[in-house]
């Protein structure tokens, strides 16, 4: 049974490169089980690897949680600035006998590698200094501190995903928890980091399973209660296998400038080994309240990019036509080369609701809106200019008229006119309803039309259908 008070997740990113889709479903689960819990969620920074780790990584990484809303519950802990007590808590270890000063060279330990793999052993390294005097240890080496793992029986982690795991000791050999330069290694610092911000469910992917083992077995020895584990499966591409660049494995920026709403990307990455009967689209507040981590698959979930598409159809349908307005304001501002006024703005978000469900993307979106604010004359695709001929012309010559006496203007009063004129001109609605498009949008597919000339305004719609009449 969980104590709901006092759960504590963390999302710990190593700040080596950009927050990938991987990450963000890592960071979404630990934020959901924290929220269904009432606990809190941390994020840890793990810079240890100071050579690699960025500046600019770090600030990707947060930038990303914060686009999708999975900001932690306290500011970052970083791990880089906590060595010392890593140190510390390794030395710990060595008074109490639970750690050893090895001297072996690095030639020795590639033969000694070699050896154990052509003997397909997992032991990499044979524990020449576990029990070896240091009176015995030569001058010119450097020693690392290495954990003396237990050498029998078993080590097993009840995994809330996996299930029970188990592994042989005499499998795993004696990890170096210092290094010779005195730094402390990734595995002790994630104990140490572990331990002191009291996190109780460590919820990460399943190929960290063999560093829980090993991690356990450090909990153990020094005193510690370790987290209880939850390795989720990786996220594969389309065709199962582990994803990678040329499925489109990119940083969440990536997601955000090919235009997928952060609620959507969520919801899609929420169904990623975790559903909750056959529904598709979970609102965050839905699957706070749902969110059991027993109920991750534990089979790797497929990336499906027409699945997103399709969610974030839904979300665009779903969002405040102001909201959308706002969000694509400034790119469509910059492909006409003309900035907005208020005037165009209400234009906007009046055109939102025609707009909005045709869109399974932001881009998409833009790409549809922009014939609202071409300068005049408009220019007319070589589709729609079929549809302008002489005829054609001169009829909407007749049309112009009949809607510029027209009072009030509406969508309702301009689908009246245009089909009692068709009626008058004894035509098919088509026969002048095609041409009407082709002059206000340029192209041969839009918003219904009725809803065009509404949202272009009388003067705008008069103003281009006069445009083609004299072309």
């Amino acid at each position: 049974m969980i104590d709901h008070m006092s759960v504590i997740t963390r999302f710990s990113p190593s700040p080596t490169g950009l927050l990938h889709i991987g990450g963000a479903r890592t960071a979404l689960f630990n934020w959901l089980f924290a929220q269904h819990h009432g606990g809190k969620y941390l994020l840890r920074i793990e810079d240890t690897d100071r050579k690699r780790s960025t500046q600019e990584a770090i600030d990707a990484i947060i930038d990303g949680l914060n686009w999708l809303g999975l900001e932690a519950d306290q500011p970052p802990v970083f791990q880089s600035q906590n060595l010392q007590r890593h140190s510390e808590v390794a030395n710990n270890l060595l008074n109490a006998g639970k750690a050893y000063y090895c001297y072996c060279s690095p030639e020795e330990l590639t033969v000694m590698r070699e050896k154990a793999r052509a003997a397909g052993s997992t032991r990499l390294y044979d524990g020449t200094w576990r029990d070896r005097d240091t009176a015995d240890a030569p001058n010119d080496i450097k020693p690392v501190v290495r954990f003396k793992a237990p050498l029998d029986d078993e080590t097993v982690i009840q995994d809330l995903v996996q299930g029970s795991v188990t592994v042989a000791n005499s499998q795993l050999d004696d990890m170096i928890l210092l290094r010779a330069d005195g730094s402390p290694t990734y595995m002790l610092s994630v104990v140490v980091d572990d331990h002191d911000m009291g996190i109780t469910h460590a919820i990460r992917g399943d190929d960290h399973l063999t560093n829980a083992f090993r991690q356990s077995q450090l909990f153990q020895a020094i005193g510690w209660t370790p987290p209880e584990y939850a390795h989720i499966p990786l996220i594969h591409g389309p065709d199962g296998t582990k994803l990678s660049k040329r499925h489109g494995a990119l940083g969440i920026q990536a997601y955000q400038e090919m235009g997928y709403l952060p609620e959507a990307l969520l919801n899609y990455l929420m169904r990623l080994g975790w559903s909750h009967g056959d529904d598709e689209i979970i609102s965050l507040e839905q699957a706070i309240k749902w969110f059991e981590i027993q109920d991750v698959g534990r089979g790797a979930a497929r990336i499906d990019f027409d699945k997103l598409s399709s969610v974030n159809s839904h979300y665009i349908r779903e969002a405040s036509d102001q909201t959308l307005a706002n969000l694509i304001q400034e790119p469509i501002a910059e492909r006409i080369q003309k900035p907005f006024d208020t005037e165009m703005s209400q234009r906007l978000v009046m055109a939102m609701p025609g707009l909005k469900s045709r869109a399974k993307t932001i881009p998409e979106l833009i790409e549809t809106s922009l014939f609202y604010f071409y300068l005049r004359p408009l220019e007319i695709n070589e589709k729609a200019t079929k549809s302008l001929d002489n005829e054609a012309r001169n009829r909407l010559g007749r049309l112009s008229e009949l809607l510029s006496e027209l009072s009030p203007w509406s969508e309702e009063a301009i689908n009246e006119a245009v089909h009692k004129f068709a009626e008058n001109e004894d035509i098919k609605l088509g026969k002048i309803a095609q041409p009407f498009r082709a002059a206000l949008t340029g192209t041969t597919v839009s918003p219904g039309i009725f809803e065009v000339a509404m949202v272009l305004g009388q003067e705008e719609t008069i103003s281009r259908l006069k445009d083609v009449m004299t072309n």
